[in-house]
């Protein structure tokens, strides 16, 4: 099942927390890979779909900052989407350059050590 929203259908269904911001997952919209996860507030949301470049809200600093503004390490947005809830979004981009401060390609670049299987035995 797939629907598809006009722009102020897709701004009006999402839930902004109380700090009216909602978490955003960054796809690579080419292999699949999660990039990385932020922030944005009505604004910034806005912003990124009349754009097409992502643009999010820092929590640290209290301000918006449209990805690769100083790096050049942008994303362009492909695809938008909302989940069930409208309280989280994924959006599939193309990436210019890696997507994590760091310089890895994706800020989810550390594993667990430890196999899944003797993780879920701790704490029992």
């Amino acid at each position: 099942m797939s629907d598809t929203l006009s722009v102020s259908a897709f701004l009006a269904a999402v839930n902004f927390n109380a700090d009216g911001l909602v978490p955003v997952i960054a796809q690579d919209a080419e292999n699949g890979d999660v990039l990385m996860m932020a922030w944005m507030n009505y604004q910034t949301l806005a912003e990124t779909l009349r754009t097409g470049q992502l643009t999010y809200w820092s929590r640290s600093r209290s301000e918006r900052w449209r990805k690769g503004e100083t790096s050049g390490h942008t994303q362009e947005l492909v695809e938008a989407g909302i989940d069930c809830d409208g309280d989280t979004l994924l959006f599939r981009v193309r990436q210019k350059g890696p997507a994590c401060h760091t310089g890895a390609r994706s800020c989810f670049y550390r594993r667990l050590d430890t196999p899944a299987s003797e993780a879920g035995d701790r704490g029992r």
